[in-house]
């Protein structure tokens, strides 16, 4: 599917950024979206509940930003959708508070839209904030195997992701989308409040026929799980991985692919059990349960996220890893 075009000169561009007790973060972050060479970006940050002093610093030391304060914790999903329903930009662009940018990671970001109109997203590249050579994310993937992944993720950088090319998703952590796209999609699903909510988008834009472009030269740093992670995380991506392959997993490869599938959960759930004195293991088997729970709710959506399919099944079985 072909966008519509972006708008002559500069099309604006907002910059989001969810924030839930920052307060040690979130200075490098506006810094650097405030320091983009791209003339033309809005940034804009949903504080979600923070207890902290991060609204207080947003507010004193960057009166420029516009900020939408959330009266509790609801997750990164409907913060990133709070921000998304403000923004004013025809492309917009999500970074996590625990990330900066590079100079001229909107300025790409808008020269790969360019490029490439069939492109309803763009991935860019996260490297470790204490290790810049070392890849975090060329954009997402998901295996075969039903679970999501990063591309190149702890990898040495040495030139092998320069390649502008197309891959399965952006990251929710440092990803930007066609605003065209979202209105035809919808936005992130609420229910997966953090975690995989960015693959869900994935394949629900690849199955409306919108691509996700890998773009090299838009770089972020990122600290690693500094708002996220532990027990928290384990939890939500137990219960999120299986909701994923409810209702997104495509009938080929449930066909192709189901031993794998099953094998890599009970894996998963064997590994959790071996540990299981360890607070993130007992979340990983509640989060599995709770997955498997709900698991009929979200196979009956199959078909209604299915209607004004644009690609077949063929199409997103060769997007697997």
């Amino acid at each position: 599917m072909t966008g519509t075009p972006l708008a002559s000169g500069e099309p604006l561009v907002s910059v989001v950024v969810p924030n839930f007790n920052g307060e040690r973060l979130i200075r490098d972050c506006l810094t650097s979206v405030l320091g983009q060479t791209y003339p033309r970006v809005e940034c804009l940050v949903v504080d979600d509940g923070s207890t902290d002093g991060s609204v207080a610093i947003i507010e004193a030391e960057f009166p420029e930003v516009l900020l939408v304060r959330r009266g509790q914790n609801g997750g990164f999903a409907r913060a990133a959708n709070d921000g998304l329903r403000k923004a004013q930009g025809e492309i917009i662009a999500l970074l996590n508070n625990d990330a900066a940018a590079g100079p001229t990671w909107v300025e790409q970001i808008v020269a790969t839209f360019r490029r490439h109109p069939e492109a309803g997203s763009v991935a860019t590249k996260m490297v470790l904030w204490d290790s810049p050579r070392i890849i975090n994310s060329a954009g997402d993937l998901f295996r075969r195997n039903g679970v999501p992944d990063s591309r190149g993720v702890w990898e040495t950088d040495a030139g092998q992701y320069d390649q502008e090319v197309e891959v399965f998703g952006a990251s929710g952590g440092a990803g930007a989308y066609r605003r065209q796209m979202l209105d035809e999609i919808g936005y992130f699903d609420e229910r997966f409040f953090m975690y995989c909510e960015d693959v869900d988008l994935a394949f629900r834009a690849q199955t409306k026929g919108f691509k996700c472009i890998y773009a090299p030269e838009a770089v972020v740093r990122h600290r690693l799980s500094a708002t996220g992670g532990g027990p928290l995380a384990s939890y939500q991506c137990g219960r999120n991985f299986i909701w994923i392959l409810a209702r997104d997993f495509p009938a080929l490869a449930w066909r192709r692919y189901w031993p794998r599938v099953l094998m890599t959960q009970l894996g998963l759930a064997w590994q959790a059990v071996s540990h299981l004195r360890e607070p993130a293991a007992r979340a990983r088997l509640r989060g599995q349960f709770a997955g498997l729970r709900t698991m009929p709710q979200f196979v009956a959506e199959r078909r209604m996220w299915a209607q004004g399919r644009r690609v077949s099944d063929d199409y997103l079985v060769a997007l697997l890893t």
